[in-house]
């Protein structure tokens, strides 16, 4: 399967995706939205669309991203598979005919995230476990469409994940793909996110340092992208 990942800061890479794709024998590419051209539909099986600290509703800021949500839209009508990650997830949503906002509070660690009935039921979403624990950096949220029902929460956010095109699309708030080389470099990057602290933001060496969280999420998201796979 041939893939593109559109990549928006070079500290948001793919990380583990890029190494599932490496493991299962498929054929990632990486694509700056900012700086390079997009790829001929017919070019790709799979798009995936990663973070970065800008918001999916800053068009005027940064107006690359009303090309950026027509072309997600574009991959999904000629029925590509798609998955966003955090503002992947959020220029999914806006691309599905939703919306993005800031969000009442900052999520920055590893909290609990629980599938809702919908993602018990999802055609993907529902290989994840009930309850488990994930990354999370964030400070905005998205919008659903009409007729998509949120399929996983957390105690500080009710959008953590979302599918839709009978499992073909699929957003994530939250991060399954964080390796151990990413984490002192976002947390580098972006240290007044711990210094405002909050109720749901960790302190910066609980961050760096999970233990064994990534292990584990590295097993649940090579569950999600071999049922995704199984689409292609």
């Amino acid at each position: 399967m041939r893939i593109v990942c559109l990549t928006h800061v070079d500290y948001e890479a793919p990380e583990a995706i890029a190494t599932w794709a490496r493991d299962r024998g498929h054929e990632l590419t990486t694509v700056v939205p900012l700086l390079e051209q997009y790829p001929d539909l017919g070019d790709f099986e799979m798009l995936v669309v990663m973070g970065g600290p800008m918001g999916a509703y800053e068009d005027a800021a940064y107006p690359w991203l009303v090309a950026e949500k027509a072309f997600i839209r574009a991959a999904i009508d000629a029925g590509k598979l798609v998955l966003g990650v955090c503002l992947g997830a959020q220029l999914t949503a806006c691309a599905l005919g939703g919306g993005a906002h800031p969000h009442t509070q900052r999520e920055l660690g590893w909290y609990t995230v629980r599938l809702t009935a919908a993602g018990r039921e999802s055609r993907v979403l529902s290989v994840l476990p009930r309850e488990f624990v994930a990354g999370l950096w964030h400070g905005d949220t998205y919008e659903l469409p009409a007729g998509l029902a949120t399929a996983a929460v957390s105690d500080a956010c009710p959008n953590q994940a979302f599918e839709s095109h009978d499992g073909r699309v699929v957003g994530l708030q939250f991060h399954l793909e964080w390796t151990e080389y990413a984490l002192p470099e976002l947390a580098r990057r972006h240290p007044d996110w711990f210094d405002a602290g909050g109720e749901f933001v960790c302190a910066r060496d609980e961050f760096v340092d999970p233990g064994e969280v990534l292990t584990e999420g590295h097993r649940l998201l090579y569950l999600l992208l071999d049922e995704m796979g199984t689409l292609a």
